[in-house]
């Protein structure tokens, strides 16, 4: 048993404070992003998600030019390109048009930045940090406001749950029952960019929108039960993090030794690899499965 322990967690594993901090940040973004993601696909704002990670990506590449917490420029970028896209969408009725301009304008401005970082400030990781991500450098203020952050982001999400709901179902008869749909789609668009953003500390943002998609497009086509989906979403994303964590920190000891691979990476292919399996499942195993049965009940 101490054999295979010793396997799977690569010495020093529950001792290291920077690993403990990875997964209680990771695991905190990913359950909220599974939560949240289940919307996101209801709502079809998927491009909308990723438009708002590289815009996040942008401020945070900015506050390592001026020296501050990046957790704040992505927030900040971020949620700002999000009620911009928003409002542009809804006064043009043209939301992939809108969104579609602000991220040409992000991934510009973020490329400008991120030059600038490297040049003139000498952060040759700033880079690496802002589209891959590093938890494993994630400070305890930082999980602090994390957290603080996803509290918030719960609290209102429940205060909004039933409009949302029938918003994101039937846009028209929401209306008709007198939600203010505007209203609630700002809201929303205000929460899943904060939620983007935190995942953008933990695998980067170019890969955040893996964390809200990959496990509730997963967890859709198990059940179709919401509040279920939103359960199994957020169990895949925890899941994925918390394997993504140890196989980071395991790749230690992989060539090239001492340089440790990135955790978006496994994150990101262990989210593809449950969608995977969850469609080659439901697409050709469910029917086989299903077809057996009816021919055994009926000489039964």
């Amino acid at each position: 048993m101490n054999k295979l322990i010793e396997f799977i967690f690569a010495p020093g594993f529950f001792q290291s404070t920077e690993v403990m901090n990875a997964l209680t940040a990771g695991v905190v973004t990913a359950a909220v992003s599974g939560i949240v993601g289940v919307f996101v696909i209801l709502r079809g704002q998927s491009f909308a998600s990723h438009a708002v990670s590289d815009f996040g990506g942008t401020g945070a590449a900015a506050a390592f030019l001026l020296g501050i917490n990046s957790l704040w420029g992505f927030i900040g970028f971020g949620t700002a390109a999000a009620v911009c896209m928003e409002f542009l969408g809804n006064r043009f009725k043209e939301r992939d048009l809108a969104t579609g301009i602000v991220l040409s304008v992000a991934l510009g401005v973020e490329a400008l930045f991120l030059y600038f970082d490297t040049n003139l400030t000498g952060k040759a990781n700033a880079p690496m940090t802002v589209l891959f991500g590093s938890v494993f450098l994630v400070d305890r203020f930082t999980i602090h406001m994390v957290i603080l952050i996803t509290a918030i982001i719960i609290i209102i999400f429940l205060a909004i749950y039933r409009p949302l709901l029938m918003c994101s179902i039937d846009y028209s008869m929401a209306f008709v029952r007198g939600i203010k749909v505007s209203m609630i789609n700002f809201i929303f668009i205000i929460l899943m960019s904060l939620v983007v953003e935190e995942d953008s500390i933990i695998v980067g943002a170019l890969l955040s929108t893996a964390l809200v998609i990959g496990p509730a497009a997963a967890a859709i086509r198990i059940t179709d039960n919401i509040k279920t989906a939103m359960l199994i979403s957020a169990v895949l994303g925890s899941v994925s993090i918390i394997l993504g964590v140890i196989l980071s920190y395991d790749s230690y000891h992989w060539p090239p030794f001492g340089r440790g691979w990135p955790v978006s990476f496994f994150v990101s292919v262990i989210i593809l690899g449950f969608y995977l399996v969850v469609r080659f499942y439901k697409e050709f195993l469910k029917p086989i499965a299903s077809k057996h049965r009816g021919v055994v009940a009926h000489y039964e």
